[in-house]
């Protein structure tokens, strides 16, 4: 089906943008709480092992999401040209910025040898050291693009929102199904 021929986004589109909306605000959350965690605190292992096992949720749903929209299309973005440029851009950023947290949360998690388990499911192999300082630097990598992948989330709400009460037009409600 032709991108332009649709006018709200389907089912399965809306399911996954609004899980993977929550996910990420409830990674940002618990990441940012569980940094502070002492090691003689009930969450400190439990915290890490949810936050991993959710992110590697996220990225599979994240690549689902992309073969999905690669496959059924999505709706024309309205606005003026240079709202539909700062869109488009604002969408591709978001992909770019969740890839590299998940391969930044990946190095960080993997440097010592261990692999990284989902849900007590099954594991995902490290790769180990790939260089000196790896979680480190990975970990600075990761926390500021998380603090931008939010941050770009809450301008692209406030623009869909600004799209739904002052232009009046039917940007929200492509992925609200009203």
């Amino acid at each position: 089906m032709k991108s332009e021929r649709l006018i709200r986004y389907n089912l399965t589109a809306r399911i996954l943008h609004w899980l993977s909306a929550i996910l990420i605000v409830g990674l940002f959350g618990l990441g940012w709480w569980m940094v502070d965690l002492n090691y003689y605190h009930k969450w400190y292992q439990l915290a890490p092992f949810w936050h991993k096992s959710v992110g590697l949720l996220l990225m599979s749903l994240t690549v689902l999401r992309l073969l999905w929209k690669s496959l059924k299309g999505s709706p024309p973005v309205t606005g003026t040209v240079l709202e539909v440029k700062l869109a488009k851009a604002a969408h591709h950023l978001m992909y770019v910025l969740l890839f590299t947290l998940f391969v930044s949360g990946y190095l960080i998690s993997t440097e010592d040898g261990r692999g990284i388990s989902v849900f007590g499911w099954f594991e995902i192999p490290a790769i180990g050291k790939l260089f000196e300082g790896q979680a480190d630097l990975s970990g600075e990598i990761h926390f500021y693009v998380a603090c931008s992948l939010v941050g770009l989330a809450v301008i692209h709400a406030l623009a869909a929102i600004k799209h739904h009460f002052i232009d009046r037009d039917d940007t929200l409600r492509k992925m609200t199904g009203s």
